[in-house]
């Protein structure tokens, strides 16, 4: 049917009710050509090992041979979870995740407040402390073995020529000491890194709402504590997910600093893992406390991604 001057009624329709552009098979062959190798990569190297892990938790097996044929159900987790070197290696990880997130952060935002300022030689100040992160675990951790070293090494010639009579300290050697010892590398290794968020958070944050803020009486500290921080609430729940994260699943820099000695005092769940399923060849064993990390990590990522999209709707 046509109109008075000849013109197709939907010709004439506007714009907005015209029906929607599909999208031909062309361009979604297009789009699963650029997806399939990243598809490829993510299914053989993530996917795939969580699948092999879920399977051999359920086995008592050593990694060699075949098949596994020996299944022992939820023996493997139950055995993890009342192991008292796993509990203990748990510990460690709670505690330098509190420790994390109660220094690193509040002393990385003081900072960043600082450098935001107007404090002399920012740039530096960002290079330096940014610095350590680009460097790799294993190179922070053997840089370090030689700064904790109890003859020659760097603390203890700096504390040898400020106390007289000092005598020196076996900082990765003593059970009560290796731990703090290592949480001071891990803040050298991670300050940085909140550092820069917090900064590029603080660039975000209107001077408006501030020079408004201290108008109407507010102090600095009240400024910082009602405006400038609930401004900064997805950075600052950014930087605890990370620190959470980091802290459940830290090796690289334990591994090689301590292999989580002496005596297990500065084991963690993922040292644990790789003891047992690699050095004493207990792969089941090994893919079930691989698990409770992975669970650990997963519930952690929910919380996180639940308090963000709560947010969001907000």
């Amino acid at each position: 049917m046509r109109s008075i001057s000849g013109t197709s009624p939907l010709a004439a329709a506007p714009a907005a009710i015209r029906p929607p552009h599909r999208t031909s098979i062309g361009q979604l062959g297009t789009l699963a050509l650029f997806l399939l190798p990243a598809a490829i990569v993510y299914t053989v190297f993530v996917l795939l090992p969580i699948v092999q892990a879920v399977y051999y938790s359920f086995y008592k097996w050593n990694g060699l041979g075949g098949v596994p044929t020996n299944f022992v159900g939820l023996a493997n987790f139950t055995q993890v979870l009342q192991d008292a070197t796993f509990r203990g290696a748990f510990l460690h990880n709670i505690i330098i995740l509190v420790l994390s997130i109660a220094t690193q952060l509040p002393f990385a935002f003081a900072l960043a407040l600082l450098v935001k300022g107007g404090l002399r030689g920012r740039v530096v100040f960002r290079t330096i402390f940014f610095l350590p992160y680009v460097l790799s675990d294993v190179i922070t951790g053997v840089m370090w073995n030689f700064i904790y070293k109890p003859s020659g090494g760097l603390l203890n010639g700096i504390l040898a020529g400020i106390i007289p009579g000092f005598k020196p300290i076996g900082f990765l050697g003593d059970p009560h000491t290796v731990l703090t010892a290592l949480f001071v590398v891990m803040t050298y290794k991670y300050f940085g890194l909140h550092l820069l968020l917090f900064l590029a958070a603080l660039q975000n944050v209107p001077k408006e709402v501030e020079e408004a803020a201290a108008i109407d009486g507010a102090s600095r500290w009240q400024t910082i504590l009602w405006v400038i921080l609930p401004l900064m609430g997805d950075t600052a729940r950014l930087s605890v997910y990370l620190s959470a994260l980091g802290s459940i699943q830290i090796f690289d820099l334990v591994w090689v600093m301590t292999t989580g000695g002496p005596v297990g005092a500065s084991d963690t769940m993922a040292t644990y893992m790789y003891k047992f399923g690699f050095q004493r060849f207990s792969i089941g064993y090994g893919s079930a406390v691989a698990l409770v990390i992975f669970m650990a990590c997963l519930a952690l990522s929910l919380v996180y991604q639940r308090l963000s999209l709560q947010r969001e709707i907000a």
